[in-house]
């Protein structure tokens, strides 16, 4: 008798701060990664936020419909239209991609941020010293700083 286990996917699941609002994506994350550009720190309200980078293909919404805001030409950002809890990031310039906030998984401890992008845009009384490389824009851009 032959026995076959299919392969087990990660997944991560999360949601909002109310609950309304669920999504669980399966997978390898393509990059996980700090956000330092003022728009995501104006989106999270904090001094970077925190994305996860998933093909669009492999998040789906369990719950709700997250309420959109087009925070900039070819940029729509995704959140809890009951709490206001962002939820997304998608751009034109990253097609078939999605970017969930960290923070909205059910565990944000299961995965490990590798570098700071748009560092340029730091606020200057934030120091860090966590050792990750440093983008001046996006990571796809190169040039890191110190």
């Amino acid at each position: 008798m032959m026995v076959t286990m299919a392969k087990m996917e990660t997944s991560y699941p999360g949601g909002c701060l109310c609950g309304a609002i669920g999504f669980v994506a399966t997978g390898a994350p393509l990059w996980v990664a700090h956000c330092h550009c003022q728009s995501c720190r104006r989106s999270a309200g904090s001094p970077f936020a925190t994305f996860i980078g998933f093909p669009t293909d492999r998040v789906a919404f369990t719950a709700g419909t997250p309420a959109t805001y087009a925070s900039s030409p070819g940029v729509r950002r995704s959140f809890c239209g009951d709490c206001g809890t962002p939820i997304a990031y998608e751009a034109d310039r990253f097609p078939g991609e999605i970017h969930l906030y960290v923070c909205t998984l059910a565990d944000p401890a299961a995965v490990t941020p590798t570098a700071h992008v748009y560092a340029g845009e730091r606020l200057a009384w934030l120091h860090l010293k966590d050792g990750l490389p440093r983008y001046r824009t996006s990571s796809r851009a190169g040039g890191t700083i110190p």
